[in-house]
């Protein structure tokens, strides 16, 4: 590197390099022969999302999770890993794998997701039982069962949410089926990866190897084909 530096093959963000004590972060873009130098097919990075910010690459009106990165991750087409409502703290994967993306959030894999969840009123076994069984909306809606375990409860109330679904509005639908009010909600794990709390509320880290490893080995394994479909019925009627 110090002697492509003393060659001036060596930019940073565009710029050339000449020092080669120069301290460069972990947000610029270094390049050798007009190269990233750090090059990797895929990228994968950690947010801790804060609120009022919306899970999206672009929105007309509102800041979004894509605009909290440096230009080289935004040009490099990173993406939100599902979404997290605008109000709603914590975990939160972006990345440009678009296989690992749909392994993580399509429906079938039911990766399970654990919510820290503030509620107005007590929590009780019933709330937890209900939760277990799987809730029914009035409307006809159904939600698959979810474990719920309370951390403290009184005028408000701390729990554990653990989903394997990711329904719009989810856990507040839920919670105010069972007549609770949701003051705060906040991610704190997807599969295997947890939050790094040292991260503030618009932070971000790119996961280490032995994270994304984890993510991976840690992903259920995709729904089976059922049988296939006998089409004899349907081909008699055409030929009728």
């Amino acid at each position: 590197m110090r002697r492509a530096i003393a060659q001036g093959r060596v930019t940073v963000d565009g710029a050339t390099v000449v020092s080669a004590g120069a301290q460069v972060g972990p947000d610029r873009t270094v390049c050798i022969d007009g190269q990233d130098a750090d090059y990797r097919p895929h990228d994968y990075l950690m947010l801790h999302k804060p609120a009022g910010v919306v899970s999206a690459t672009e929105d007309p009106r509102l800041p979004t999770v894509v605009g909290l990165l440096p230009p080289r991750y935004r040009r490099r087409g990173l993406f939100p890993v599902g979404r997290l409502d605008r109000d709603t703290t914590g975990l939160l994967l972006l990345t440009n794998d678009g296989a690992l993306a749909h392994a993580l959030m399509a429906p079938g894999r039911h990766v399970d997701k654990v919510y820290e969840v503030l509620v107005e009123g007590l929590l009780t076994e019933a709330d937890r039982a209900a939760f277990a069984a799987g809730l029914a909306l009035r409307s006809g809606e159904i939600f698959a069962p979810a474990a719920l375990s309370v951390v403290s409860s009184g005028a408000l109330s701390l729990a554990r949410l653990t989903l394997r679904e990711g329904r719009h509005h989810q856990i507040k639908r839920m919670m105010a089926a069972r007549g609770h009010e949701v003051r705060a909600l906040k991610r704190i794990s997807v599969a295997q990866l947890t939050l790094d709390e040292t991260l503030p509320p618009g932070a971000w880290r790119r996961l280490s190897d032995e994270e994304t490893a984890l993510l991976r080995s840690s992903l259920p394994a995709p729904p089976q084909p059922g049988p296939p479909r006998d089409h004899s019925k349907r081909q008699q009627k055409t030929r009728i």
